[in-house]
């Protein structure tokens, strides 16, 4: 989600209208059936994806290969999740073994967050913060999501380059968003929002949808090296996302920081 609006005006990610949005979401974060049923079908395969990134990138504690089919398969690793909202995302993350800071700037949505993981009994470190604000004196992460969340800022080569200084070196930053084009304009908004009803109506505005060209090109002035790609398409039949080539709507973006 975009960031706070208590941080300085000219903030990148800065965008009122936007978190007051999501602030109004209270509980429904984490109804299968309700304005987030969209996202709650997505997590699975981003999830994975995230998973695998990990496991091929971070060897374990012992110097070994990690394995994505163990039960905390990201044990060790810290993750911060820019744009939490209810935490659907950095639940089954801190489950998978991730030590992780998930942010937001919506008080309702940080609130939600911390209950739902306090009766999951899973330690998670919610924060209503901005990305501008952790970024001054934060630790440095292995990993940095900005997941559905460029597409709600208002400046996105500005809010990655905060992004990416908290990656590490030798880190990821992964982010996932929406292609700005007439496919996308169709099945995310007149689709999702207006005839399924998968998300609030308003949720998107195309206008602010990123090409794959512009975020790679935002990650390559944050300092990062991008060296993984993949879309998302949506299988009706099976109600089910899946990893494709095909990033004309959905798609998701892995970089890293180099070594010195």
């Amino acid at each position: 989600m975009s960031q706070s609006a208590s941080a300085p005006a000219g903030a990148a990610s800065v965008d009122p209208e936007e978190i007051a949005r999501f602030d109004r979401l209270g509980e429904e974060w984490w109804n299968l059936n309700g304005p987030m049923r969209g996202l709650h079908k997505l997590n699975p395969e981003r999830l994975a994806y995230l998973r695998d990134l990990a496991c091929d990138h971070f060897p374990a504690a012992d110097g070994l290969a990690r394995d994505p089919r163990r039960a905390r398969p990201l044990a060790g690793l810290s993750i911060l999740d820019i744009g939490c909202g209810g935490g659907i995302l950095s639940e089954p993350l801190a489950r998978m073994g991730a030590s992780m800071t998930s942010i937001d700037p919506a008080p309702g949505n940080i609130a939600v967050a911390r209950r739902h993981a306090e009766v999951g009994g899973l330690s998670i470190d919610y924060r209503q913060t901005t990305a501008e604000d952790l970024a001054e004196g934060a630790p440095l992460y292995d990993m940095v999501l900005t997941m559905e969340v460029v597409e709600h800022v208002r400046d996105v080569p500005a809010f990655l380059l905060v992004a990416g200084s908290m990656v590490r070196p030798g880190g990821l930053l992964v982010a996932a968003t929406l292609n700005r084009t007439l496919r996308a304009y169709a099945l995310a908004i007149v689709g999702a929002e207006y005839l399924l009803r998968w998300v609030e109506p308003g949720t998107h505005d195309w206008r602010q949808f990123v090409t794959p060209d512009e975020l790679r090109a935002a990650l390559q002035r944050a300092g990062l090296t991008v060296f993984d790609e993949t879309g998302l398409t949506y299988n009706p039949l099976g109600d089910s996302w899946r990893r494709s080539r095909d990033m004309a709507v959905n798609y998701m973006m892995a970089a890293r920081r180099e070594t010195a």
